[in-house]
């Protein structure tokens, strides 16, 4: 017991001489019960340790993967607040600057201290394999998907816009709400597409149906949708049903690369970071074959920046690497200068490219808020761990893109023909007659609405 005071003590002083030196704008509440520094108000934002374990296992491996087990278990919290008030109170200093600044000795000397200490438990994500870039077979394609989407329907509808769109939002004004946004996006794409009635559309990760479907109600056409989440199947199924759909969508549980037949428009909305970069070749293949010459394609991507080491080099960061591993088993993110080099070297004509990120910021915002507010419902459904696992996985996302180290972007294309192509000459029809609240009838978007 006096070891485990000592230890205390040690750590308190530290982390006060780290504090006054780097003067972040939270404090720490530690295992028992004090706070650094010493008269941190009671209700100011604070990280909170609940155990000298965590210490321990931070100093021996202090890594994303002992962050996310810390943070999924709950053994270490933000009190007061949430991540962007953290990261808004982050230390202004660089770090090389604030390494400069603390006692290394006494770093040092603390870090021995806990250097044996055991590193308690639990740690919910330990027995999750190490990711690794899919090989883009079938089967193991479906596993990847299914392991994120598959989560379940009931947590997803939790913070999602009521027509399940999981992919970034299109604020025309950014005051506008979640809903406004995503139904603004849907239309927007459709717009982009120039769908009209008759048309084929192909829909690469179909996801719960929201895409499809308002292409089918909204621009007449026939729609093919296609998945490997077998609950997003079973979902979009039922709410093609249910709004009397069936004779022109169809949502099908199939691999992208074994989709067959000849489609007047295909998108890819949020599906291509999944694949992995060894399968960039087969993807972009696939999408030349099925699309019809002169057709668009429209691919809407994340993607990081290309000056990036990752970029460079294909390898991917610690923490993107602890994100993989947890949240998207198998993905990878392009840059955007090999998406459009792709789609020319497969017989493309790209027309635009239009940048989204900030688009994504705030949507991911949303869906974190969102959570937030139905969390007891959330870990009701998911439990703790996954619950507080994907709470911190959204309100990251949106902090990295804010921070402009990640990229969304929708690129148009068309199948390369001799010739003008049928586009008109300039981008004004997209923005003519306002977005998808001024589409269909109000008695079609109400059904739509209708939870199953």
């Amino acid at each position: 017991m006096k070891s485990a005071a000592r230890r205390l003590e040690a750590f308190r002083a530290l982390a006060a001489a780290a504090h006054k030196a780097l003067e972040p704008a939270f404090g720490l509440r530690l295992w028992d019960g004090s706070s650094v520094p010493a008269d941190w108000p009671a209700r100011g934002l604070a990280v909170s340790i609940a155990d000298e374990g965590a210490v321990a296992a931070l100093i021996r491996k202090p890594n994303p993967d002992t962050l996310a087990n810390l943070w999924a278990s709950g053994r270490l919290d933000i009190v007061n607040g949430d991540m962007f008030d953290l990261a808004a109170g982050r230390p202004k200093v660089r770090s090389r600057e604030w390494r400069k600044r603390l006692d290394k000795t006494q770093a040092l000397a603390v870090a021995a201290q806990f250097l044996f200490v055991p590193r308690g438990g639990p740690w919910p994500l330990e027995g999750i394999a190490r990711d690794r870039e899919s090989g883009g077979g079938a089967e193991e394609n479906k596993k990847n998907i299914g392991y994120h989407y598959d989560l379940s329907n009931a947590f997803y509808g939790l913070w999602l816009d009521p027509d399940m769109v999981y992919t970034c939002a299109y604020f025309t004004d950014w005051d506008n709400s979640l809903e406004q946004a995503q139904s603004d996006k849907l239309e927007m794409t459709c717009r982009k597409l120039r769908l009209k009635p008759g048309e084929t559309l192909l829909d690469i990760g179909c996801g719960w149906g929201s895409f499809v479907i308002h292409a089918a109600q909204h621009h007449g056409v026939e729609a093919h949708g296609v998945s490997l989440s077998e609950r997003q199947v079973e979902y979009a199924r039922a709410k093609v049903e249910r709004l009397g759909l069936q004779d022109r969508v169809r949502i099908e549980l199939i691999d992208y690369a074994l989709v067959q037949g000849s489609y007047d428009k295909v998108s890819s909305i949020g599906m291509f970071e999944a694949i992995g970069v060894r399968n960039f070749e087969t993807y972009f293949s696939t999408v030349s074959r099925v699309l019809k010459p002169g057709g668009l394609y429209l691919h809407h991507a994340i993607t990081r920046p290309g000056k990036s080491n990752a970029a460079r080099t294909g390898k991917k960061r610690a923490d993107f690497a602890a994100l993989t591993r947890y949240i998207f088993p198998g993905g990878e993110l392009d840059y955007i200068g090999r998406t459009i080099t792709n789609l020319e070297r497969h017989g493309f004509e790209v027309h635009d490219v239009e940048n989204w990120r900030g688009h994504y910021m705030r949507t991911c915002r949303f869906w974190h808020d969102r959570l937030l507010a139905k969390w007891d419902e959330a870990v009701l459904e998911v439990g703790g761990a996954t619950a507080r696992v994907w709470l911190a996985y959204l309100g990251a996302c949106s902090i990295t893109f804010e921070r402009n180290n990640a990229l969304l972007y929708q690129t148009l294309s068309s199948k390369r023909v001799k010739g003008p192509s049928a586009l008109p000459p300039s981008r004004a029809d997209l923005y003519r007659g306002g977005q998808a609240a001024a589409s269909g009838s109000a008695d079609t978007r109400a059904a739509a609405d209708r939870p199953l």
